[in-house]
């Protein structure tokens, strides 16, 4: 049992790092935009909202609903606490499948008077309140397991294996909905990936009924709750983590700050960069703006152009605004980039 949990848990921190919540990295010059600063004009490339999964959202949605009631269901009947602990976490899988289907919604809202940038951030937002909601629940339900395992109560194994193994065959369907769209925005893989992750999960519910009905051990049930509540916080600390560093204007992991600064003040005629900011407009899309001391003069839109294409090319900054300057100004920004 230790050697799967282990595994489980090794698999499953493997896949969140590789699908970690850091932005700007799949996006593309989908799309040609010109704007005027007052300082300089220049064209740059956006990526507005991802492929439609509307539909893979309603039957990953529907799925996961139908099987929280039979787990609910169930898990109370067979007095089973790792049937309702994996109930617990397909409710929250539910819930965060609806904030990404309505973040995904939302980004595709026009800029407005208002908005200037539309509702893009509604994708960060919504993966920082999913992950506080998996942490909330996963708290409370180990909670319960520990009371569990001072007054550990029979549970009807084979109900546990059958259920549980309905959950690994439907959190599989869900994530091959999300699997053709896996490699082009973040948002999907990530949903991708929890749902595979979720699926293990079952697969271990599945082994700790069995285990139950070969040795009988009315403790297999409450310790299976723990490990499968500590598997779900290790995997959602990331995405916590990353999510509040985004809400709060951090620089996207994938981005070296420095690296962005030498390449700018790389570029012919360039003698000094400052005011230089990098954030996450999205869960897709990074923005960028800076001011470029250019003692020589404005060097040309195709300059521009050139500066923003390695910008996107280098760092998958697609909406870089850059200000011209002949000499440097005190702007009042004082950040240290190291």
């Amino acid at each position: 049992m230790s050697n799967f949990i282990g595994m489980h848990c090794e698999q499953i921190q493997k896949s969140i790092f590789e699908a970690k919540f850091s932005p700007c990295l799949d996006s593309t010059y989908s799309m040609r935009d010109t704007h005027d600063h007052s300082e300089s004009s220049h064209s740059h490339g956006h990526t507005h909202g991802a492929a439609s999964f509307n539909r893979a959202f309603i039957i990953g949605i529907t799925l996961n609903v139908v099987f929280v009631i039979i787990e609910v269901f169930y898990g109370w009947h067979a007095g089973s606490l790792a049937l309702l602990a994996d109930a617990g976490h397909n409710l929250s899988d539910v819930a965060g499948l609806l904030l990404a289907w309505g973040a995904v919604a939302a980004g595709r809202r026009e800029p407005d008077a208002r908005y200037t940038y539309g509702w893009q951030r509604a994708s960060i937002l919504a993966a920082f309140t999913n992950a506080v909601l998996l942490l909330v629940a996963m708290g409370s339900l180990m909670w319960e397991a520990a009371h569990r395992l001072h007054s550990p109560v029979p549970v009807e194994g084979m109900t546990v294996i059958v259920v549980a193994a309905i959950g690994v065959v439907i959190n599989g369907v869900t994530a091959a909905l999300f699997m053709a769209g896996r490699e082009h925005d973040i948002n999907i893989r990530g949903a991708f990936v929890h749902m595979a992750a979720d699926a293990l999960v079952s697969l271990g519910v599945v082994f700790a009924g069995m285990l139950y009905l070969w040795q009988g051990w009315a403790w297999v049930d409450p310790v299976t709750s723990l490990a499968i509540a500590l598997v779900i916080i290790m995997s959602t600390w990331g995405l916590f983590r990353q999510s509040l560093h985004l809400l709060f204007d951090g620089v996207p992991d994938g981005i070296d700050l420095a690296a962005v600064d030498a390449l700018l003040r790389s570029q012919p005629g360039v003698t000094e960069v400052h005011d230089l900011h990098v954030w996450a407009m999205s869960t897709t899309e990074c923005a960028l703006t800076a001011h470029l001391v250019m003692p020589a003069g404005h060097p040309g839109d195709a300059a521009l152009e050139a500066i923003a294409g390695a910008l996107q090319r280098d760092f998958s900054i697609t909406h870089p605004t850059l200000q011209i300057e002949l000499e440097s100004h005190d702007h009042g920004c004082h950040a240290t980039i190291t």
